[in-house]
């Protein structure tokens, strides 16, 4: 008898009875090890879905499959049942293999005297798919392994999972859910009875059965299937006649085609095979449906950009990165609303929200229009020309450039740029560069889904928030403007900008759209960005590679298309019954009667009241007239004056005295003043019996039209000389006209001096006024 070790194994090899089920689970584990179950692993196969579950866009895995997956309990029941019903009854009972199938298909096939049933079971063919074999007799030993090894590690519902996303449904389809919607436009969910049976017994001949193909073979299977669920009394004997004299209806074939730069972007190292997105699959497809009939009017080489998000909730509805993706002459490849542009004048609203926020000034507050230098930069108006005399409200709604650069100045390029950082809108500048005031022109660079997600302050009361293209993404919102400010700049781009006549009349008409255009510098970018009663618009147009486009601009450019989305948005709200959300007044906001030059509350009847204007205001605040801060003209808007009792001009210890306030209109808009408004229209006579102490109230002299430092070229390939027409801004009479220090002319007080520089070099202008004032400056000409 032996001993040591092996003494315990010898009762059991002395009963062959219970050594040979121990060698036998002995020998299945050890295979088990050696030939692990091939289970599917990420072949990279991935579909972006819509907010509903439709498909968008895939990505097929190496050998150009795709599939949706799904579990049992994302399929129609009715799916389930016709499947189990001719597949595998006893699916859910059998250990993977059936014998009493086995046995009957090996009768029939040696009755026949060929192949004519396989008895496999649902097990056995996911095993046969995991893991192919020849049709022979090892193949089919290979396949029970398999089949072993699935229902030993896998429960039946993980089995059943594996059938309906890797069966194959002809062609590049696998899965019944790929298959539901390339062939019926539907998701599993929804099959009715007629469909499920159809989806059903495809898989048993794939390429035969294609029902896009072969309807009428397709038909005849599906009918063998539904009459197989009338033998058994699966289904009532009704609802499957009814399903047999429905014809084979096939949704028109379209593959997940839409919104491809939105599903390049979000498919990512490890992103899951299902990618969710909370776009809306029925406005996607209409407006790249659109878009492309955009095409033909745009540019040769201009691409697109449109994205609509969804107020409240700050969900991505639509995504058009460019005009088509296969469009490789307009670089269709390139995503537009992800790229990094100068976004012209799009960022003047978030100024004067913030400005207003900043008590710098109230809806109606007086800007200044006029030329102006800052070092070497000199900005000057998209149109040629300049207004003088704007308010806040005209300025930001007609992009009036010199009144937002005067406002940059006052509030501060770098707190300017902070403020839109902190709130998600980051400005990119080159390395090393610090916010100037260019920014507010377009001097730095943006993209159009930060934009987006900036304009949204308008309609979320002040607080700007990210984007959410996937619907696991978390609102992130920060407070960009006070809500207040948020509703008053709102109002001017819906062309609301004046309260009303009244300053006591309640809210005026609901906005139905606010909405402002850009356009970069050398026409690279045309931009049109809207907020609509629930959707922020965002649209751009032009050439990827940045080559400028003449004659492209937002409002010639853009602005058409953005109008479009939203009639297109506004029509879908009314067709689902929504009217045009409430836009509460808030608190902060009230109206108030204001008067220029001073831009505050004055009595209509008060002489220095020039101009009454209505104004939106912020608690109650109406800060007065913005002063340039680097214009010498001024003498201030306020100047004290001792009057007789005749209303002439006095000394203050004349006989009868009495002090006054004449408030004037800042000197810098004396050209664009009318006669009667002009510092020397206002100010009163002097009594000559006792004349006032001091000069008379004259503005200091200085010269418009060319600036000190300047260098300036004659036109290129030309003999002309250079023509210069010049102005003088103060002063008071006529003026006298030198270059070099020689004579050239004499002009009124108002007229311009027109003069040709026909010589290269350095020159020095001077001009001397009739009150003695003089004004001076060097500027070069050359080739």
């Amino acid at each position: 008898m032996p001993t040591g070790r092996g003494a315990g194994l010898w009762p059991v090899l002395r009963r062959p009875w219970l050594a040979a089920p121990l060698c036998l689970a002995l020998v299945l584990l050890v295979a088990d090890r050696l030939f692990p179950l091939p289970l599917p692993g990420d072949d990279l196969a991935r579909v972006v879905l819509a907010e509903d579950g439709t498909p968008l866009w895939r990505f097929a895995d190496g050998d150009g499959v795709w599939r949706y997956p799904v579990s049992p309990d994302e399929v129609s029941p009715y799916y389930l049942e016709a499947l189990l019903t001719y597949e595998d009854r006893w699916f859910y009972q059998h250990p993977g293999v059936n014998p009493l199938a086995l046995g009957r298909a090996a009768w029939q096939n040696l009755r026949g005297g060929r192949v004519l049933s396989g008895g496999s079971t649902l097990s056995m063919q996911v095993a046969r798919l995991l893991d192919p074999h020849a049709r022979s007799y090892v193949g089919k030993l290979k396949q029970l392994w398999r089949t072993l090894q699935l229902e030993w590690h896998l429960s039946k519902e993980e089995i059943l999972g594996l059938y309906l996303n890797r069966a194959p449904f002809g062609g590049t389809l696998q899965g019944v859910a790929a298959a539901s919607w390339s062939y019926l436009g539907k998701s599993p969910a929804n099959l009715t009875r007629a469909e499920a049976a159809l989806l059903a017994v495809l898989p048993q001949a794939p390429s035969r059965l294609r029902p896009d193909r072969y309807p009428e073979r397709a038909q005849a299977a599906r009918d063998k299937v539904l009459k197989r669920l009338a033998s058994f009394e699966v289904w009532p004997h009704a609802a499957i006649a009814d399903a047999l004299q429905e014809p084979v209806l096939l949704a028109p074939r379209q593959e997940p085609r839409l919104a491809p730069l939105l599903a390049r972007r979000l498919n990512t190292p490890g992103s899951p095979p299902l990618i969710r997105t909370t776009v809306d699959a029925a406005l996607q497809r209409r407006l790249e449906e659109l878009l492309l009939g955009w095409r033909a009017r745009l540019p040769e080489r201009t691409s697109a950009a449109i994205l609509v998000v969804e107020q409240p909730s700050m969900a991505v509805r639509a995504y058009l990165g460019s005009v088509d993706i296969g469009d490789g002459k307009r670089f269709g490849h390139v995503d537009m609303i992800s790229a990094l542009r100068s976004p012209g004048s799009t960022l003047k609203p978030f100024l004067y929200g913030m400005a207003l926020d900043a008590g710098l000034i109230h809806s109606e507050s007086l800007l200044q229009d006029v030329p102006r230098r800052y070092g070497d930069y000199r900005p000057g108006n998209f149109a040629a020309g300049f207004s003088g005399a704007v308010s806040a409200s005209e300025a930001l709604a007609t992009s009036l450039n010199l009144p937002a650069v005067q406002l940059l100045e006052a509030y501060g390029p770098k707190r300017f740029a902070g403020e839109l950082r902190s709130a998600g809108v980051p400005l990119a500048l080159p390395p090393l560069a610090e916010p100037n005031l260019a920014l507010i022109l377009g001097g730095a660079g943006s993209r159009l889904e930060q934009l987006v997600g900036g304009y949204s302050a308008f309609a979320r009361g002040g607080r700007a928030a990210r984007l959410r293209f996937q619907p696991e993404d978390g609102l992130l919102e920060r407070r960009l403007l006070s809500p207040g400010a948020a509703w008053i700049v709102r109002r001017i781009l819906s062309g609301q900008a004046r309260p009303d006549r009244d300053p006591r009349a309640q809210l005026v008409q609901r906005p139905s759209l606010a909405w402002k255009t850009g356009t970069s510098y050398g026409f690279r970018d045309a931009w049109a960005i809207g907020v609509a009663p629930r959707h922020v618009i965002g649209i751009w147009i032009g050439r990827p590679d940045g080559t400028p486009v003449p004659g492209q601009f937002g409002l010639a450019s853009a602005a058409p298309l953005l109008l479009q989305v939203h009639d297109l948005l506004s029509n879908r709200d009314s067709q689902r019954g929504l009217g045009v959300p409430a836009d509460p007044q808030p608190t902060a906001v009230g109206v108030a009667a204001i008067c220029w030059p001073l831009g505050q509350p004055l009595a209509k009847a008060d002489t220095n009241c020039r101009r009454q204007r209505f104004a939106w205001t912020l608690h109650g605040t109406t800060p007065p007239t913005l002063q340039a801060l680097d214009q010498p003209l001024g003498l201030g808007l306020r100047e004290p004056l001792w009057l007789s009792a005749a209303g002439l001009r006095v000394a203050a210890n004349c006989p009868g005295a009495e002090p006054h306030e004449l408030l004037l209109w800042p000197a810098a808009l004396e050209p664009w003043l009318p006669r009667a408004e002009r510092r020397s229209a206002r100010l009163p006579a002097s009594d000559p019996a006792c004349p006032p102490h001091g000069t008379a109230l004259v503005a200091p002299l200085s010269i418009v039209g060319v600036s000190q430092g300047d260098r300036l070229r004659r036109p290129a390939g030309s003999a002309e000389p250079l023509r210069l027409r010049l102005s003088a801004l103060g002063g008071a009479g006529r003026r006298w006209w030198f270059v070099n220090g020689q004579p050239l002319g004499e002009t009124a007080a108002e007229a311009d001096f027109n003069h040709a520089f026909t010589r290269r070099g350095r020159y020095q202008l001077s001009v001397l006024d009739q009150s003695g004032q003089t004004a001076r400056l060097e500027f070069s000409v050359g080739e």
